[in-house]
């Protein structure tokens, strides 16, 4: 069994977590942490092999040195690391032979949503999109959003979007690589994202909603499962499947 220890284990995400991971035969719970804890003594404690990170994006930067220091396995589902952020601890995985995942969404359905919408691009290249969350979430725009992005310009290299400002932290409306992303914050929502693209005389819509954060934990279980056998840390739960 796999020893799995949960970061910010009190809130939803977290709470969602401690339920999946106690239910699954190949997976141990050795520890649940929150922000009063000290995560590198409660690492070493329960010798965790895996540490899951759903808290926040002012924390998570410390959070994953903390866990790749201990020479556990990230599984992270918080967003807020910078690229070039990303990039170092690529590099200390890398060098440690130390597998991991950063996953802006580990829905099966979003990441499914991001690959039909790299299939769209070059056929319809003016794009936009709308990502709804709780008001609750800190960080905007999502990093979905920022993700599928990403995904969208790669697509459409050919014909690369018109040089535009970097998006800023926080931003409810802004501009990303070229693509238009609009943030939405309010109660009644989980998380939700629409993608756009228009053509003359016709549009196309696709769109992902969560009802219920459960849908998160398969991929979250599989993301444990997989980062053991992994050499390098990894971005994106398609990266996995």
């Amino acid at each position: 069994m796999i020893r799995v220890l949960i970061n910010g284990a009190n809130g939803k995400m977290g709470q969602a977590c401690v339920k999946a991971v106690t239910a699954d035969p190949d997976l141990s719970l050795v520890g649940q942490c929150d922000r009063e804890s000290h995560l590198k003594e409660a690492i070493q404690h329960t010798q965790a092999e895996v540490v899951i990170d759903f808290t926040n994006a002012d924390s998570i930067f410390q959070t994953m040195e903390t866990i790749i220091a201990a020479k556990a396995h990230p599984v992270i589902g918080t967003t807020g690391l910078l690229k070039h952020q990303i990039e170092q601890f690529q590099k200390q995985c890398e060098q440690e032979k130390l597998g991991g995942i950063i996953a802006p969404n580990f829905s099966l359905g979003a990441v499914l949503l991001m690959k039909c919408a790299q299939e769209i691009m070059p056929y319809f290249p003016n794009v936009e999109i709308i990502e709804m969350h709780h008001d609750g979430k800190l960080d905007s725009p999502s990093g979905t959003a920022i993700r599928t992005a990403e995904g969208l310009v790669t697509a459409n290299t050919p014909h690369p979007p018109k040089p535009s400002k970097e998006i800023l932290p926080g931003a409810r409306g802004a501009i990303y690589q070229g693509i238009p992303i609009h943030s939405v914050r309010l109660p009644g929502l989980i998380a939700h994202q629409q993608i756009l693209f228009g053509s003359p005389y016709e549009t196309l819509t696709l769109r992902h909603d969560t009802t219920d954060r459960q849908c998160f934990m398969p991929g979250v279980l599989l993301a444990c499962k997989k980062v053991i056998k992994l050499d390098s840390l990894v971005i994106g739960l398609e990266t996995i499947l």
